[in-house]
């Protein structure tokens, strides 16, 4: 009798931690922003750059079309995207397409972002997302992870830039394939590919 009585209150106890452990895991992706979804469109919105100085979307957008990069200043995987992040701003300003870069770490300051802008080179604009509001409204969680709005702030790719921080391994150039894809008026055939990198720090 002891024993089945033992065996019962275990069994309860187990059941118990495996009903806790779900509920936990669903109030934790509760907490995650779900990621925007291709086809929707992406209202303007104003955010400072590290000098405080406001900027819309509508002011910085492309003509025919705007890359939004989720960017970090001690994230290593972002920072091996540097260089090819700048090479993309510049190979598509002529054709109409902006890049700007949006820095949504609670833990880097505004000060810190214009420094690293500086000493890495980087030439396209870069906002602070404060209290990472679009991060949030977009679902970005990953630094770096890019959103290709088209002439008309649809959204019509969101992921990785390539698929290997080593530029020697690269085999698939999902972004530019996708910004080619636009200027070139045909579908974009890979609208997503998971992004991968560190995880943006978000504020408490």
């Amino acid at each position: 009798m002891k024993r089945s009585y033992t065996f019962a209150l275990t069994l309860a106890l187990a059941l118990s931690l495996v009903a806790f452990g779900s509920l936990w895991r669903t109030a934790r992706a509760a907490d995650e922003p779900a990621p925007a979804i291709i086809g929707m469109m992406i209202e303007d919105f104003t955010l400072p750059d590290p000098n405080g100085q406001a900027h819309t979307l509508a002011s910085l957008k492309g003509k025919h079309g705007t890359v939004l990069i989720f960017i970090a200043t001690r994230c290593p995987v972002s920072n091996g995207y540097n260089e090819r992040m700048e090479k993309l701003a510049q190979d598509y300003a002529a054709h109409g397409v902006s890049v700007i870069g949006i820095n949504a770490n609670s833990t880097e300051p505004a000060s810190e972002v214009k420094s690293h802008a500086a000493e890495k080179h980087l030439t396209f604009a870069i906002l602070k997302d404060n209290g990472n509001k679009i991060a949030d409204r977009l679902g970005a969680a990953h630094t770096p992870e890019a959103f290709l709005l088209d002439a008309s702030n649809k959204l019509v790719y969101h992921g990785r830039i390539d698929n290997s921080l080593n530029p020697a391994n690269v085999s698939a150039n999902d972004l530019r394939d996708a910004i080619d894809a636009i200027l070139a008026g045909k579908p974009i055939a890979k609208t997503e590919a998971k992004a991968f990198g560190c995880s943006i720090k978000r504020a408490e």
